[in-house]
């Protein structure tokens, strides 16, 4: 039977007995290549659609099963937290080598406990609104990187919406709230600026508001619109119907969100570094059960990557990148301008190849990344010109300047994507060792693993992936 170790803080990739023996705890060595690519990886689910199903499958008029969801630490957590909530959750085995189907029981919410939201923008912003329909207290408290992030207006719009909520002041976690039952509803207006999951943390519980909602975002900005379409479709495969009359306005009926049973999508985001690989080390990287429609922001790959001189193609079920010579083979692709507003998940290993080209890029339309795990572009221009490079801040964005690289530490700051870009860059520059390499159980728990398929130095199976 599979058992989830991703709920664990401490959990490392490296828990089981493939441990690779020049693997210092802690501080991992980006493997680097010396030939071009030719991998096909499959991956498992989207973190994204997984906690969205997961929070609808919770609020639905019956029984839903999730097939192939994603396993890691944001999912866990959110298993966890919806458990806590009265919500029956329970594993189905299957022959998924990234871990088993989920049953989801709906029941009556309750209060009366603790939610650790970890590090965890989904939790945090998705299951409050939800906590607010169970009676009784609740309190929410996450990692200590987590109390930086910014919940303000998840706090005040459920102030707006009647729920007694309290922070002292902080507008950030921890906070705690006190459930009557029932949520009123109604018309009520927010700034989502800093993250598009205040609004689709919303727009999922609102359906099961006793008059609906309709949300109004007051702000200049709403990045990652992408999201709040993803949510909006979930929403619309389980018969609620979200109503845009205008740009930047939502509205849903109140009414039942229907049982129905889902099949979740590859993470597409999390394919980014691997597609990456194939432009950096030349070859090509495919990734298998591409979907040929889809509200992730990662399809912007296939857009995205030739943008370096890649080369895209789209076959049944499968898309591939072709990165011709590659850094490796003596081939210098360009930097690039880009407004990344729709795809700011994308802007790390974006950046991270940005820092490898050969003439100047800017990257632009992703300020509101200083409120993700980590502020990712002070932590991205920190670890790149640490590692010799000339990037930039800029107020929405960075600049890179093309410098020759070396090796060193690149440090995770407890952020996925971080450790991600730290290892593409270790693919063209000897001597990177990535600190934490652990912070990538949020969203990949196997990338360790999968990277060293990808490169070459071992072979993928369920004993490498640690799930036997």
């Amino acid at each position: 039977m599979f058992v989830s170790k991703y709920s664990n803080p401490e959990f490392s990739p490296y828990d089981d007995d493939s441990v690779p023996e020049t693997t210092v705890p802690g501080n991992w060595p980006a493997p680097t290549v010396s030939h071009a690519l030719a991998a096909s990886l499959t991956l498992p689910g989207s973190k994204s659609l997984t906690n969205r199903e997961l929070v609808l499958a919770a609020l639905s008029d019956g029984p839903s099963v999730l097939h192939s969801p994603l396993h890691s630490r944001d999912s866990a957590l959110m298993i966890e937290a919806l458990r806590a909530l009265g919500v029956g959750i329970t594993e189905i085995a299957t022959g998924n080598p990234f871990g088993p189907d989920l049953a989801i029981v709906p029941g009556e919410l309750e209060g009366g406990s603790s939610i650790d939201c970890g590090l965890a923008g989904t939790v945090m912003r998705f299951l409050p609104p939800v906590a607010a329909l169970a009676l009784g207290p609740i309190a929410f408290d996450g990692d200590e990187a987590a109390r930086r992030r910014p919940m303000r207006t998840t706090i005040d719009s459920l102030r707006a919406l009647g729920v007694d909520v309290s922070d002292d002041g902080r507008g950030t976690l921890p906070f705690s709230l006190y459930g009557m039952g029932s949520v009123s509803g109604g018309e009520i207006s927010i700034d989502a600026s800093a993250s598009s999951q205040f609004v689709s943390g919303l727009l999922l519980a609102a359906a099961r508001f006793e008059d609906g909602l309709t949300l109004r975002h007051t702000g200049e900005k709403l990045p990652s619109m992408p999201h709040i379409e993803m949510t909006i479709a979930c929403l619309a495969a389980r018969g609620v119907i979200v109503e845009s009359p205008e740009p930047g306005v939502w509205i849903v009926p109140a009414g039942a969100i229907h049982a129905i049973d889902v099949e979740l999508e590859p993470d597409l985001s999390n394919a980014a570094p691997f597609l990456a690989a194939a432009v950096v080390a030349g070859g090509t990287v495919t990734i298998e059960g591409w979907p040929e429609s889809t509200t992730q922001v990662g399809a912007d790959l296939e857009q995205l990557l030739p943008l370096f001189g890649a080369v895209a193609t789209r076959t049944d079920g499968a898309l591939t990148i072709d990165g011709g010579a590659g850094i490796i083979g003596g081939n210098n692709f360009p930097g690039i301008e880009l407004d990344l507003s729709t795809g700011g998940e994308l802007a790390p290993t974006i950046i991270a190849l940005a820092a490898l080209a050969s003439s100047p890029s800017t990257i632009t339309g992703i300020g509101h990344l200083r409120g993700h795990e980590t502020d990712r572009l002070a932590a991205l221009s920190a670890e790149i010109n640490a590692l010799g490079g000339a990037v930039t801040e800029l107020e929405d964005g960075v600049h890179i300047e093309p410098r020759q690289l070396h090796g060193g530490i690149w440090h995770s700051y407890e952020d996925h994507r971080m450790s991600t870009a730290g290892a593409i860059i270790g693919l063209a520059i000897a001597g990177v060792e990535v600190e934490g390499i652990d912070a990538t159980a949020k969203t990949l728990p196997q990338f360790p693993q999968l990277w060293a398929t990808l490169v070459g130095d071992a072979p993928l199976t369920t004993s490498t992936l640690g799930l036997l």
